[in-house]
């Protein structure tokens, strides 16, 4: 079963660019109205533009930065002003760390934790009202196989692999919230991907890939698709999307190569 998703209102988190582009442009082709955030609306402008172009329906753009709990309550008010029903939230949006042998300032370690932690729980928590008023409301947050119990570190620092584990708590403690409610939390952890867009020829090769191959964000696209879309009386709680390429076993991937 294959619910329409056509006209509904879904708010997707670093929307300007990478996964969160192609997860706002793929549920715009599909007839949703998408409500584009991100801390940089220059590139919030470029996405909504090819929304326009493709399909003739305006994208709303709101400035957010995750890791600014003003910012946060800024843009939460902002959509519930123009959508004051959201029937889909994409939890995508949050700060990358990468290992290094240097220390990292206390800036970077509050802007990871607080990206993909703080501010992705308060944005939740303030959209609440707007997913209730919804007849289909699902919570989507885009978690990583780094995130995962007993998961390599791999190249990610531990800031960073702190605020995934994190990330996922908050996604199953809100299934456990919403219990009972029409609200689901799902939680879609990928591996490392190829960074593609509906925009690109590449993006319609995907499925001609073989095992080994890296996956890319179509994959993820298309996870997400198949969650929000099952029949309301399950939840797709959790979903590993693993790869030979970039997967749970990366690390030995990057020892034969000397990564390590």
């Amino acid at each position: 079963m294959i619910d329409n998703l056509k006209d509904s209102q879904v708010v997707v988190t670093g929307a300007g660019r990478g996964l969160g582009a192609a997860l706002a442009l793929s549920l715009a082709d599909m007839g949703c109205n998408v409500i584009l955030c991100a801390r940089t609306l220059a590139a919030l402008d470029v996405i909504a533009g090819y929304i326009k172009t493709r399909t003739g329906r305006n994208a709303q753009k709101v400035q957010l930065d995750l890791a600014d709990v003003a910012s946060v309550e800024a843009a939460a008010k902002d959509i519930i002003r123009n959508a004051p029903t959201v029937d889909v939230l994409i939890n995508n949006g949050a700060a990358w760390l990468e290992n290094r042998q240097s220390p990292y300032s206390a800036p970077e370690v509050m802007a990871v934790i607080g990206s993909h932690q703080t501010g992705t729980f308060l944005f939740t928590q303030a959209l609440l009202p707007a997913l209730q008023r919804s007849k289909r409301p699902d919570i989507v947050t885009i978690g990583s196989i780094s995130g995962l119990l007993n998961a390599n570190l791999f190249t990610a620092s531990v800031p960073f692999y702190m605020a995934k584990h994190g990330q996922a708590a908050m996604a199953d403690g809100l299934r456990q919230m919403f219990l009972g409610t029409p609200v689901r939390s799902i939680c879609i952890h990928p591996p490392w991907l190829d960074d593609i867009s509906p925009l690109d020829a590449d993006w319609d090769a995907v499925p001609a890939r073989t095992k080994g191959e890296r996956a890319t964000n179509r994959d993820i696209v298309e996870a997400v698709i198949y969650a929000i879309t099952r029949p309301r009386h399950i939840t797709v709680a959790s979903m590993i999307i693993d790869s030979d390429s970039g997967g749970m076993d990366f690390r030995s991937q990057l020892e034969e190569k000397g990564g390590f």
